[in-house]
């Protein structure tokens, strides 16, 4: 291109921030565009699909009609249309339907983009007209109005979403930016912080699939993780369609994390959890534990009797009901205890077990404790008197339910040893495979270690089948 043709370029494209700055000012996505035709704008348009509960209302489809209705013909022989955005399939497809003879865009569009970031309408061979494109013009300035206006947007769902759950003056709460682009892990967050037990706090949870589905799984996280942990089985339960609830306990993951490490008692816990899942109105559900969250979650259908159909339980114990507890238990125990003083943290203690953990999968475990300060509960709850009958409420809850689910437990149960595993491998389910009435014996997982969930689609495809209606 000539120096005068870039400089014309660079004209028209200021037109078409113009218009783009007034889309973005009405709370529009802001892209603008401009039709040109000789040294004449023959048609303006910007986004305006949300005002016009329209999701045809690109500002190239709006140019494009504005530009026919002046010329009185569908076909745009002669015109060139200048937009801030490398346009969508549908926009591109409108382009080369008017014969449109050249496009020129600003910024590039990674996720959607069909002159050639995602596909390159505008080169394929097989359509009977080709628009020559012409990129990045602009790039820069086009692409900073569009970061600034998402930039603005994000905090103010930030800002409304600490209005909704205000953060308690003893408690952290890990920035929204921390949880930005985990690799495998792309679903909506989902809060509440009114159950009585909470007192405020904020409690975050996944929640996917129909409400009304025919089964429910509730997955319980262990220690040091989080509902990161079930990226490899939500999708395989959600697949079945069923209902899929995920939450991260209190002091873990996109939950609050209460300051002190005294906060974090076990009856707490498995009250906020009885709330929750009434609030849910979770119903049919199979139970999925691993860990920690067995010791906790074991003692849920007790308390809450018609709700649960099932047990799906991974390298966990019953807590209060085995006698001995497993031998290295408290061994790892004060391990994952030390985890929540060191500098590595959670994700470096998930990768000694897991050879196969990515670097970005690591720092994942990682992002919900940006420092110790953010990690009182993996300090805490790992010697929170669960292997020791001590005589507390919590021990009391724990007999309990050792005593239900040798009793009284009616459902199915599909046990899974991971190994190799010192603390709560074989050895340990196959003392809760003893302590559950009816249970099957566990099904050993060579290779997948302590956190079996990380194996875990071939497990959820198991027990999809499994616990079939």
């Amino acid at each position: 291109m000539t120096a005068a043709a870039e400089d014309d370029d660079a004209r028209w494209m200021r037109l078409a921030l113009a218009q783009a700055r007034a889309a973005g000012e009405a709370g529009e996505v802001p892209v603008g565009a401009v039709v040109v035709r000789g040294d004449e704008v023959i048609a303006t348009g910007r986004n305006a699909p949300i005002a016009g509960h329209d999701p045809t209302a690109h500002a190239e489809i709006a140019a494009l009609r504005a530009a026919a209705a002046h010329l009185g013909n569908y076909r745009l022989d002669g015109c060139t249309l200048y937009v801030t955005l490398e346009p969508c399939a549908m926009c591109s497809g409108a382009m080369l339907h008017a014969r449109l003879p050249r496009v020129v865009y600003g910024a590039a569009d990674a996720k959607t983009g069909a002159a050639g970031s995602v596909v390159d309408l505008f080169a394929e061979p097989r359509l009977n007209h080709h628009t020559q494109v012409q990129r990045g013009v602009l790039a820069e300035e086009c692409g900073a109005l569009l970061s600034d206006f998402f930039r603005q947007r994000r905090g103010q769902r930030r800002a409304q979403a600490l209005a909704a759950h205000p953060l308690r003056d003893d408690a952290l709460r890990t920035p929204d930016a921390a949880f930005a682009d985990l690799p495998g892990y792309p679903w909506a967050p989902h809060y509440v912080s009114d159950l009585p037990t909470l007192g405020g706090l904020r409690l975050h949870f996944l929640d996917e699939g129909p409400r009304d589905a025919a089964r429910t799984w509730l997955c319980l996280h262990g220690l040091p993780t989080g509902s990161y942990l079930y990226r490899h089985m939500l999708p395989v339960f959600a697949a079945a369609g069923d209902r899929v609830v995920v939450p991260d306990l209190i002091g873990f993951g996109r939950s609050d994390k209460p300051k002190k490490e005294a906060a974090h008692r076990f009856e707490w816990h498995r009250q906020v959890l009885i709330e929750c899942i009434q609030r849910l109105d979770l119903r049919h559900t199979v139970l999925v534990v691993h860990g920690w969250g067995g010791a906790l979650g074991l003692t849920l259908p007790m308390a809450l009797p018609g709700r649960f159909d099932g047990l799906l339980a991974m390298n966990t114990w019953l807590a209060g009901g085995q006698a001995p507890q497993p031998a290295r238990l408290a061994a790892w125990q004060a391990d994952c205890a030390r985890a929540g003083r060191s500098q590595g943290g959670a994700g470096r203690w998930v990768a000694q077990a897991c050879a196969h953990l990515s670097a970005q999968e690591q720092a994942a475990y990682d992002a919900p404790f940006p420092d110790v300060g953010f990690r009182a509960a993996l300090r805490a709850l790992p010697l929170a008197g669960l292997s020791a009958l001590d005589g507390s409420e919590g021990d009391a809850i724990a007999r309990d339910a050792a005593a239900f689910w040798q009793n009284e437990w009616a459902g199915r149960s599909l046990l899974v040893a991971g190994t190799p595993d010192a603390a709560l491998g074989l050895e340990a389910m196959q003392a809760l495979h003893a302590a559950v009435r009816g249970s099957p014996p566990p099904v050993a997982l060579a290779g997948a270690g302590h956190f079996v969930p990380e194996q875990g689609a071939e497990i959820a495809a198991r027990a999809v089948e499994y616990f079939r209606l």
